[in-house]
């Protein structure tokens, strides 16, 4: 399994606020986070760095081999406790008051990956399927479109586009979205921020993705296109990949 995650500022934001990073325990499992947080006076940035650091220390404490149950557990429990902690910062320093952290995340092991979700940052999956989202955005213009008040294409220029109905630490309890697939040789995971999904189609990505390249020069053409698209937002990815025995790029 090889694996990588790469973040950049874009083109206006004067700071990032998005987090992230690949990070592996003792049996060699992955556990890949994008987390883009949000509030002002760089609280975001506080909130998705609280969110990966705490997670990252968590997994690497991990000693035993994981069954789909168990790593569906483990998320259940850890994200409900970093979110906690997330939450209880917020109330203890006015500054961070408000803040918040989308988080998708994604532990990965040589027979299947388990994902978790808060918010909109998203989850795909390349495989000879094709190039599927795994995720739903927990976002009002999702509801909308699910409701049948507005369609996908009205959603792109919807003026309430960035309006979250979750996240994590902005309450002390959250819900999550938990799901498991099958992860078998060949397979691609994109685990990305809004930065990148809002500016990128899902045909362009799954063509980059797709390039005889590897992961660094995959992640950076992904966030090279953000940019070339206007680069609002902080661009994060990371990308997973279910190696043959005889090794990948």
């Amino acid at each position: 399994m090889k694996a990588l995650f790469k973040t950049d500022k874009g083109m206006i934001r004067p700071h990032n606020e998005d987090n992230g990073g690949i990070f592996y325990n003792e049996k060699g499992n992955c556990l890949a986070i994008v987390a883009d947080g949000m509030g002002g006076h760089q609280a975001g940035e506080v909130a998705s760095r609280i969110a990966v650091t705490k997670l990252q220390e968590l997994w690497t404490a991990v000693e035993s081999e994981l069954t789909p149950e168990s790593a569906e557990k483990w998320f259940l429990e850890n994200v409900s406790k970093v979110n906690k902690e997330i939450f209880d910062h917020s109330q203890q320093f006015q500054e961070y008051k408000g803040m918040g952290t989308t988080l998708v995340a994604a532990i990965s092991t040589a027979t299947f990956a388990t994902i978790v979700n808060v918010g909109d940052s998203r989850c795909y999956l390349l495989n000879d399927n094709g190039f599927n989202q795994l995720t739903e955005d927990h976002s009002l213009v999702n509801e909308l479109i699910k409701a049948g008040q507005i369609s996908p294409e009205d959603a792109e220029l919807h003026p309430r586009k960035n309006v979250l109905l979750n996240a994590m630490g902005t309450e002390s309890n959250i819900d999550m979205d938990i799901s498991t697939i099958t992860f078998e040789e060949g397979n691609k995971l994109l685990l990305c921020s809004d930065g990148l999904s809002n500016k990128v189609s899902s045909s362009e990505m799954a063509k980059i993705l797709m390039e005889e390249t590897n992961l660094n020069e995959k992640a950076e053409a992904l966030i090279q296109l953000a940019n070339h698209y206007g680069g609002e937002d902080n661009i994060s990815i990371a990308i997973i990949n279910a190696c043959p025995e005889s090794g990948c790029e």
